[in-house]
C-alpha cells in the first residue's frame, strides 16, 4: 500500500503492474479520494479534454478542479494538480464512460469553458486553443447556454466567443453573443500578456488579440 499525502490517512493498494510507477492511475481513485474528502471535485481541463479525444500535447499531470486549494500530489511517477472554483457545484458534469472506476468529468462545453477561463495556468491561450478546437463539434447549443448561465463569467465568455467564431462555428458564437450583455468592456485574449494598444479591436467580442494566435 501507498499513503496518498503524509498527513492524509487514505491509501492505496498498488499491484504489481503498478508498482514501477507508484501507484495505480488517478483516475481509478479520485472519486473514493474526494468522497473519503467529502469535498466536491471533477476531471478538468486539459485531462477532461484527453477523455473526449483532445490531446494535442502529451499530457504529463492530472488536472483536477475542486472547491477549496489543495496541495498537489505527487505518488511515484503519477502527479494530480488542483485548481480551485469558488461555485464548483454549478459546473455540469457527468460519468466518464466506461471507466475503470466512477469519476466525474466536466461536460464538452464546460470543459472549453475552463480551458479559457484558466489559460494562463496550462500553458497560455495557444494551448487552450488547439485543445479545445476538437470538442466545439461536441458542444450542442443548449448545452452551451446552460454552461454560460452556471458560470456567469463575462470575460471570459467574450474571450471564448472569439476563439468559437474563429474557429468557424457561427451558431455556438451566437449563443455566447445572445448570452453576453449588449455593452462588454474591452479585454485583451491573453490574460498573461500586456501588448494591448497595438491590437486590432474584435469589435462584437470587445476582445484584442494580443496572442496573435489568429494571424493570418
Amino acid at each position: 500500500m501507498v499513503r496518498v499525502s503524509p498527513s492524509q490517512q487514505f491509501f492505496l493498494i498498488v499491484s504489481p503492474e503498478h508498482r514501477a510507477r507508484g501507484g495505480p492511475p488517478a483516475e481509478w481513485w479520485l472519486d473514493d479520494y474526494f468522497r473519503w474528502l467529502g469535498q466536491p471535485y471533477y476531471l478538468a481541463l486539459l485531462s477532461a479534454a484527453s477523455t473526449y479525444g483532445s490531446s494535442p500535447q502529451a499530457l504529463q499531470v492530472t488536472q483536477v478542479i475542486t472547491g477549496s486549494p489543495r496541495r498537489a500530489l505527487d505518488i511515484g511517477q503519477i502527479r494530480v494538480v488542483f485548481f480551485v472554483k469558488r461555485r464548483i457545484e454549478t459546473t455540469p458534469t457527468q460519468a466518464l464512460a466506461n471507466a475503470y472506476a466512477p469519476l466525474k468529468v466536466s461536460t464538452p462545453a464546460a470543459t472549453v469553458f475552463d480551458l479559457v477561463r484558466y489559460a494562463d495556468r496550462i500553458g497560455g491561450i495557444g494551448r487552450a486553443v488547439e485543445t479545445l478546437r476538437p470538442l466545439l463539434p461536441r458542444i450542442g447549443q443548449l448545452e452551451l447556454r446552460a454552461v454560460l448561465k452556471a458560470e456567469d463569467e463575462a470575460a471570459t465568455a467574450q474571450r471564448l466567443g472569439y476563439v468559437v467564431e474563429k474557429s468557424g462555428r457561427a451558431r455556438l458564437a451566437a449563443v455566447i453573443d445572445d448570452w453576453l450583455p449588449a455593452r462588454r468592456r474591452e479585454i485583451s485574449l491573453a490574460t498573461t500578456d500586456d501588448r494591448r494598444s497595438v491590437e486590432l479591436l474584435a469589435e462584437r467580442w470587445r476582445v484584442r488579440d494580443n496572442s496573435r494566435e489568429f494571424d493570418p
